[in-house]
């Protein structure tokens, strides 16, 4: 816990602390662009079969209209449109006779052996209109919605493990430039296995911006400003969700809108550059001549000149002299479970990181199911998202991490049982339960950021931070595989992505302790320590309240 006194002695939080924030805010505002690009890009338009006498100009008979010629060729679906997916073997004359409108059998029909023909109204073309990625095909989209949460962690737990070996700054910009060249890719993919392939190599980058940049803020953050920082990158994440409807709003070409997402990486890359390293990554793994530059470098910016005499090479050595010797430890993954501090409150956050974000994405990457108007939804889906972050500020000055984290998480997870209790019919009440259950989980989302970098000591922050985002994105990937089995067992994902968030709100509130207003633990003793003084203010609470009762 020295490094804050260190810190304080580089000018606290001063012009560094904005001009970083505003760097590493470029490429969060971005992150949403790509994690929530296919509801665009892999929008379903209205389809129908291609037939010869409908869509061969020269086979059309002039005499008919193309609703006489429609009802003739494509039968009626289960809801009473064209049916997506089937088409007369022979055209059904009869059926423009009211009487006979209704003499047809299924033998009759056959499937969409001549291809398909898309409504374009919506979006010029998406993946689904370029690979056909409709019915037999249909569970195409999530599937590759599923191997680009794969990516993310897969991501997670390699740039966790990474960034604590070589360094944050480093892997921020090795990430920015591999989002930038696989997503440029992308677009030139020529078929949908490559397509994925491509996705996954992006959404591994980004899991590394997304990991490092908290990370980041974090690690040269005061205790006091660091609730505020992470709240303002969390509220980032929000004006990108509100952005990218527009966005896509305006390129309606998934190829226009995949280069326009993909291509600012590259300039993310080149301005990454200029950030210190990780001060406190530095000292811990035994660098202190580099950390001190750094330091220096940080003091100057922020206008500090005493540091020039305060900050010596002596000071950090004996002011770090016990996170000296914890560096001198190797630490894995393993630790997390074998070290008895850490041990519970590892689990009980790999359960909230995974529930929370099976149920999120579950939500978020489903907006053809709630409405027509998808630019719409996803931009009052940003909005509420917003207002929760920025909410959760203002909770933090009267409730601590845990009770918040698990009150938003039961909220939302209530809202998402309540929205799959209500008729289909009742768009408005579905759209009013799922932009107040994105808002929790923004709040939720925001406040597991601050909570989870609170909980472990620095030599373990990244490698913690790495292996919870990857059992979370294990959770993203397994959110829409189970809107896969809607069709067979309606009410299974409702339910899983309500139950699964209110139970682990309550596992929360049982097993983690709180830590607001604590300054981040540099080692495992730092922990331990924290410990022991809450189990004493815990003892005093008791003996004031027994002599006031008495």
């Amino acid at each position: 816990m020295a490094f804050e006194e260190l810190l304080e002695r580089a000018g606290g939080v001063g012009l560094f602390q904005a001009l970083q924030v505003a760097t590493l805010l470029l490429p969060a505002i971005y992150t949403p662009f790509q994690m929530l690009l296919e509801n665009f890009s892999a929008a379903v338009p209205d389809h129908r079969c291609w037939t010869q006498v409908l869509d061969n100009g020269s086979a059309t008979p002039a005499n008919f209209t193309q609703e006489a010629l429609l009802v003739v060729s494509i039968p009626l679906g289960p809801n009473q449109q064209p049916h997506p997916c089937r088409r007369f073997r022979q055209l059904q004359w009869q059926l423009l006779d009211p009487v006979m409108a209704t003499n047809w059998s299924e033998a009759a029909t056959e499937q969409c052996v001549d291809g398909w023909v898309y409504d374009h109204s919506a979006f010029t073309a998406t993946i689904v209109t370029k690979w056909d990625l409709v019915c037999d095909s249909q569970g195409l989209k999530p599937m590759g919605q599923s191997i680009y949460m794969a990516g993310i962690l897969m991501g997670s737990f390699i740039w966790g493990l990474l960034s604590s070996r070589l360094g944050r700054k480093p892997m921020l910009s090795w990430c920015c430039l591999q989002v930038a060249v696989a997503g440029t890719s992308t677009t030139f993919a020529p078929n949908f296995l490559i397509y994925c392939g491509l996705r996954f190599l992006s959404a591994f980058g980004l899991a590394g911006i997304i990991l490092v940049s908290s990370t980041m803020m974090a690690e040269w953050t005061t205790t006091q400003r660091r609730a505020v920082t992470m709240t303002i990158l969390g509220c980032t994440h929000s004006m990108g969700q509100m952005v990218v409807a527009g966005l896509a709003f305006t390129l309606r070409d998934w190829q226009d809108l995949q280069l326009a997402v993909s291509v600012p990486f590259l300039a993310f890359s080149l301005v990454s550059w200029w950030l210190p390293e990780s001060a406190r990554w530095l000292l811990i793994t035994g660098r202190p001549n580099r950390a001190l530059q750094e330091l220096k470098k940080v003091a100057r910016i922020n206008g500090h000149k005493e540091a020039k005499k305060t900050l010596t090479i002596q000071v950090l050595m004996s002011s770090m002299e016990e996170e000296a010797v914890s560096a001198r430890a190797h630490h894995s993954v393993l630790d997390l479970f074998r070290i008895p501090a850490l041990r519970k409150t590892t689990c009980t956050m790999l359960m909230v990181n995974f529930s929370a974000q099976m149920s999120y994405y579950g939500l978020v990457l489903d907006l053809q199911s709630l409405g027509r108007d998808i630019f719409l939804l996803q931009a009052l889906f940003g909005a509420i998202d917003f207002l929760g972050r920025a909410t959760t500020l203002l909770l933090f000055r009267y409730f601590g991490r845990r009770v918040i984290l698990a009150g938003s998480l039961a909220l939302a997870g209530s809202c998402i049982l309540a929205n799959g209790l209500v008729p289909q019919d009742l768009q408005s009440l579905r759209v009013a339960l799922a932009v107040l259950g994105k808002g929790c989980f923004g709040i939720s989302l925001t406040c597991l950021t601050i909570y989870r970098t609170e909980l472990f000591p620095t030599p373990l922050r990244m490698t913690a931070d790495g292996f919870q985002q990857s059992v979370g994105r294990l959770g993203a990937i397994v959110g829409p595989l189970i809107r896969m089995a809607r069709q067979a067992l309606p009410l299974l994902p409702p339910l899983s992505y309500g139950i699964i968030p209110v139970a682990s709100s309550l596992v929360l509130l049982l097993f983690l302790p709180e830590t607001r207003g604590l300054p981040l633990p540099d080692t495992i003793e730092d922990l331990e320590g924290r410990r022991s003084a809450t189990a004493r203010g815990h003892q005093q609470e008791v003996v004031i309240m027994e002599s006031t009762w008495f």
